[in-house]
């Protein structure tokens, strides 16, 4: 092989299953991805659109899923999707639900329905917490009923997917779509040799080796590229939009924050201001109390000094008094005493007329 090829390219991904020689690589593939979620083994399909190497060439717009229907009206879809983005679970359902509903033609009823399977190929994680590489979606209830057995969604994320024995057909698969750009037509590993990877290695050579194949895996792989830095890029601005717009809501949250902190402060202030006026007026009314208590205390004081004088001069009075009571009833006493004498001497004599 004189070129690398990616099979996750989506021209060689599309050689790979979706072109009429591969169609038995395509059946190995179903019936290693959907294993027992199918009522039997996958026989027989038809592919609806077969790979053509020239649209890849003319048209970089071209379709490169896989459609396919078995003999049992079954329908498969199968998908690489080497980005990953935030739309891409509404885009695999709607792809699902539009090629189920696509079934039915102008008078054909819910009869006519077929289950209907897709699976996509993710080149990069989808479920960033979820470590499982393999995931199904089917139509189920709460306690795992499922409402119509009419196929679903199955997820197969390649960069979680970690193999180095390989013990089932799928992993076989994912394996080679993993690792099969490193792999050397000449020295396969051991779990390389089976029919369908030999085959599946011959388109890959092909690809290598034809300069047509070739320089079409290159366009696609530019093209694929380019689209890579495009979405990115829109990513990227989508990401600085959804930043400058939280950023914008932040802002005006912040504004009306602000607006109500203000609102806030300035109803305080009148508060205050209010506040604030009214014990000017308790102050005023205060200092007036203060004054006329003052007035009253001077007053009193002046009573007081008054009162202390008056005091003094009546108990100087009252001394004067006790000193003149004194006197008085000294006086008395001895006018007492004088008349008691007299009346003394005034006996004698009487008593001394009545002897003689």
């Amino acid at each position: 092989m004189r070129h690398s090829i990616d099979p996750k390219i989506d021209c060689v991904f599309k050689a790979l299953l979706g072109a009429d020689s591969n169609r038995r690589l395509l059946i190995h593939f179903l019936n290693a991805v959907l294993g027992a979620a199918l009522p039997g083994p996958i026989r027989q399909v038809s592919i609806l659109n077969p790979y053509n190497e020239r649209e890849f060439l003319d048209d970089k717009l071209s379709i490169v899923d896989v459609k396919a229907r078995d003999d049992a009206g079954q329908i498969y879809q199968v998908e690489i999707q080497l980005l990953s983005y935030a739309q891409l679970p509404a885009r695999i359902l709607y792809a699902w639900a539009d090629l189920y509903s696509a079934q039915l033609g102008s008078g054909q009823d819910y009869a006519a329905l077929r289950p209907t399977y897709a699976i996509w190929l993710l080149a990069e994680n989808l479920l960033h917490d979820d470590p499982a590489y393999a995931h199904s979606y089917r139509l189920r209830d709460e306690n795992g009923r499922i409402l119509l057995e009419h196929g679903g969604i199955w997820l197969l994320e390649l960069n979680k997917f970690v193999a180095e024995r390989v013990e089932t057909e799928q992993q076989r698969w994912l394996k080679f779509f993993t690792e099969g750009q490193r792999l050397d037509q000449t020295q396969l590993p051991t779990w390389m040799q089976t029919d369908e990877m030999r085959q599946a290695m011959d388109t890959l050579n092909t690809f290598s080796e034809k300069e047509r194949a070739y320089h079409a895996y290159q366009a696609r792989q530019n093209y694929l590229r380019e689209q890579r830095c495009i979405q990115r890029e829109l990513e990227g601005r989508q990401m600085e939009a959804e930043r400058l717009r939280a950023e914008a809501e932040r802002l005006q949250m912040e504004a009306e924050r602000l607006q109500t902190e203000t609102e806030r402060l300035q109803m305080e202030t009148e508060q205050l201001q209010t506040e604030s006026a009214t014990l000017r007026t308790e102050k005023d009314a205060l200092l007036t109390e203060k004054d006329v208590l003052r007035t009253q205390t001077e007053t009193l004081r002046t009573e007081k000094g008054t009162l202390l004088t008056e005091n003094e001069a009546l108990q100087a009075e009252a001394e004067t008094l006790r000193i003149e009571s004194a006197r008085e009833r000294a006086a008395r006493e001895a006018a007492v005493q004088e008349k008691e004498a007299a009346l003394a001497e005034l006996a004698r004599l009487r008593a001394l007329l009545r002897d003689s």
